[in-house]
């Protein structure tokens, strides 16, 4: 790649307007520009931003499972009374399947404590694990939240991959649109180039007696018409070029091609090294790892797990909570089975309608997004296998052409001698270089197309890598 400071130099509007007549032409290779839009383009921030959004909910998901502090403290006095004074100190420590271990100290005291609290002046620690049996133990809302967590990463990244290629995809169609627009221009360029010199000849002719003067009247018509389709033409490629200019950035600083900067057409096999396509046999393999059916596939895997979760809802609700208790925390051997404190909660919805309804939207979910995966994949798979018709035809189509376009250069050769020795006319000649335009416009178009296609190649493939050497 060329350095940043020959690129500006070449490339961008950064002085008032000195340019010459001499201006010196500078090409702006497909390589190079894709590297800059890949390189610098927000849009290219901006997706790596939803990779970032699925790895910080990945972060918040994981901290579910963070070690937890919880100090409660309450306490009344009126009148000099000392009602109560509670402290209540929790350290717990989550686990994966729904398990807690947890560390408690408690210093109760007031004239008018609740029996229950009372505990010894020293205060009461107590060491002991809650759970939940049935509903909870093998998946609970901590657990599938991380889960879903991940995949919703790899979905991401997907995304990600799905963005970036659309972007780059984008971005190689504007500038093959203004390689084709720089090409017509340099057609409509040397035809405006014979179409002066001819008039010249035909004027020179009709001084000596060999032409009739109608004849620069036809030669100045048509010099003007070449004149007309260059302007249009100019039209055409510097409003491509401003649509190039969207894909360039440095520094979140827009840029603007200078109009002597001009692209370059890249060989067929320099742009398939470049979109990381050259050689690739298995396109079903491709076609089955494209960022789309990743995705979907993450989304899937995301609602299995939601489902799950949903189905463990019809199973009873049975929390268990036990607890050591002793009064030195510093001997283990004080806390036994004696002293203890222990909890039980059991709970189950009779009928189950609210469980069982969000089971069959969860599963319905998952159907759904099934059918979206097998008809996006039948689509990528048919939109391949239609590209790559097309590229061979195109191939085809482009050897034809340019078979064409040589034949028609002879014939206007041909035809051009001919008038000047006095055989044939202005309007054949004319009729003759029309053709043999329209046939290099069509051969540009064409060329154009196949580099379009193996664009589009890359698209359907939902490559997301860039050779740039």
């Amino acid at each position: 790649m060329r350095s940043f400071s020959k690129l500006l130099i070449v490339l961008f509007v950064i002085f008032s307007k000195v340019a010459t007549a001499q201006e010196i032409i500078e090409t702006f290779t497909f390589e190079e520009y894709i590297g800059y839009v890949k390189a610098h383009h927000p849009l290219m921030k901006q997706a790596n931003l939803t990779l970032s959004i699925g790895e910080a909910n990945l972060l918040s998901a994981r901290g579910g499972f963070d070690p937890k502090i919880e100090i409660d403290y309450d306490r009344k006095k009126f009148k000099n009374t000392e009602y109560y004074d509670l402290l209540n100190a929790t350290f717990k420590i989550p686990t994966w399947y729904g398990i807690e271990f947890k560390a408690n100290f408690e210093e109760n005291s007031g004239q008018f404590l609740n029996p229950s609290l009372k505990v010894p002046e020293e205060g009461l620690y107590s060491a002991g694990v809650s759970f939940s049996l049935a509903q909870g133990f093998l998946i609970n809302e901590r657990m599938a939240t991380l889960k879903k967590a991940k995949f919703f990463l790899r979905q991401s990244q997907a995304d990600r991959d799905f963005l970036v290629n659309d972007i780059l995809f984008n971005a190689s169609l504007a500038y093959f649109e203004w390689l084709e627009a720089s090409n017509e221009q340099m057609i409509y360029l040397t035809f405006l180039e014979n179409a002066k010199v001819r008039l010249n000849g035909i004027e020179r002719s009709v001084e000596e007696g060999d032409k009739a003067e109608i004849d620069i009247t036809e030669a100045r018509i048509l010099l003007q018409n070449r004149i007309l389709d260059l302007e249009i033409s100019n039209l055409k490629k510097r409003k491509a070029a401003l649509i190039v200019g969207n894909y360039l950035w440095i520094n979140n600083v827009p840029l603007i091609l200078e109009e002597n900067v001009v692209p370059e057409s890249p060989p067929l096999n320099l742009l398939e090294n470049i979109l990381i396509l050259e050689g690739i046999t298995n396109m079903d393999e491709l076609a089955r790892n494209h960022p789309k059916i990743r995705s979907l596939n993450a989304k899937i895997q995301g609602l299995i797990v939601d489902r799950n979760l949903k189905r463990n809802k019809l199973l009873p609700k049975i929390d268990l909570q036990y607890n050591f208790l002793s009064e030195e925390y510093e001997q283990l051997n004080s806390f036994n089975v004696a002293n203890y404190k222990a909890f039980v909660n059991v709970s189950f919805p009779i009928f189950l309608r609210k469980e069982r309804g969000n089971l069959q939207l969860a599963n319905y979910k998952i159907q759904n997004t099934e059918f979206d995966q097998a008809s996006a994949s039948l689509v990528i798979s048919n939109k391949i296998n239609e590209i790559n018709f097309e590229i061979s035809s195109l191939d085809t189509q482009n050897q034809l052409i340019q078979n064409i376009v040589s034949d028609y250069k002879l014939m206007v050769k041909a035809e051009e001698r001919k008038f000047f020795l006095g055989e044939s006319s202005l309007f054949l000649i004319n009729t003759r270089e029309q053709k043999l335009i329209d046939a290099q416009i069509k051969e540009n178009s064409l060329l154009i197309k196949q580099l379009n296609a193996t664009a589009r190649l890359f698209n359907a493939l939902g490559a997301t890598e860039i050779r740039i050497d």
